[in-house]
């Protein structure tokens, strides 16, 4: 199996929003429908971990997509206290399970082993480990998540690694200091995650909103003192090219993610009217014009964010 057979969709659906820990206001229901949503709308892959609802999102997805899971890609994640090599493939068979399928189209590694207290394990054991699921036909493909550029290489050094998963967006640019540049010369798909900037982007939240008790975007670095109040003055700047374009402020933001070389779009959705909506960015075309005034609007943003590598108060910088 070579990177090239692994074709995933421009508009990635992710499944942290199911882990009810962490978000409020998400229903078993509209995840069911935004699942069948985004297939209609060719957003044929999915991402999920074992971390999600201890497997609760997994669980969803796999009942949701059900008969029609050859038409999908599914991506899972084994979490950081899980990278012993015997704990790799427990965890492995464990979303298999989860999710009914015989095989998962990626798996990644979610955090850095060492991340949120867990045991620190030698990469070449993990890697080991991977490489055995991928052998079996357990996996079709190794990608890790949440990593420096130190940890995407040395992963490297044991095995072909097809994506990275970072946090990315227009007000959120971490990675394109170094990380973009290893990933282009070597051919690893980025996964971006909260390509929404945690729905900011969208324009729906104001400087004073507050968040319901429970939802993790509380803790957000963008939603909070003088990045929000950049932000909203990044949005009110944005607001004509996107009517200019015909489109939302969200597919803006995302139509500029997919825009970017070997990058993908993960939006977490609550229902299938989100999930039409977002991969509706798929055919937009920017030009280059468009994409240098984006990138003009939002520095003021993203570039006194640029050394910190995870949008969260509470998330762990990658070892």
């Amino acid at each position: 199996m070579t990177k090239e057979n692994l074709q995933l969709s421009p508009v990635i659906m992710g499944t942290w929003q199911i882990d009810k820990r962490y978000w409020t206001g998400v229903e078993e229901r509209g995840i069911i429908h935004a699942v069948h949503g985004a297939l209609d709308a060719g957003v044929t892959t999915f991402d999920t971990a074992e971390d999600y609802g201890d497997g609760y999102s997994e669980r969803l997805l796999g009942r949701a997509l059900g008969p029609k899971r050859q038409e999908a890609m599914i991506l899972s994640k084994v979490s950081s206290s899980h990278l012993r090599g015997d704990r790799v493939f427990e965890a492995c068979h464990r979303s298999l399970a989860n999710l009914g399928t015989d095989y998962l189209d990626l798996y990644q590694i979610h955090w850095p082993g060492g991340s949120w207290g867990s045991e620190p394990t030698p990469m070449e054991e993990t890697m080991e480990a991977l490489l055995r699921l991928r052998e079996e036909g357990k996996i079709r493909a190794i990608g890790v998540s949440n990593f420096s550029l130190q940890g995407l290489k040395e992963a490297a050094l044991y095995g072909e690694i097809f994506s990275l998963q970072p946090p990315y967006s227009l007000f959120w640019r971490h990675i394109d200091q170094e990380i973009r540049g290893y990933c282009e010369e070597n051919h690893i798909r980025i996964l971006a995650y909260s390509p929404l900037a945690q729905g900011l982007l969208t324009g729906r939240f104001g400087k004073n909103h507050q968040f319901e008790e429970g939802d993790n975007r509380r803790e957000a670095i963008l939603f909070q003192g003088p990045h929000m109040a950049r932000a909203q003055k990044a949005l009110a700047a944005l607001r004509p090219l996107a009517e200019r374009l015909g489109l939302s402020l969200g597919q803006l933001a995302i139509a500029w993610v997919i825009h970017r070389p070997l990058t993908h779009a993960i939006t977490g959705v609550r229902d299938a009217a989100q999930i039409t909506h977002n991969a509706a960015a798929i055919g937009v075309r920017l030009e280059k014009e468009d994409l240098a005034l984006l990138d003009e609007i939002a520095r003021p943003v993203s570039e006194p964010l640029l050394e910190k590598a995870i949008p969260w108060t509470w998330a762990p910088s990658s070892p």
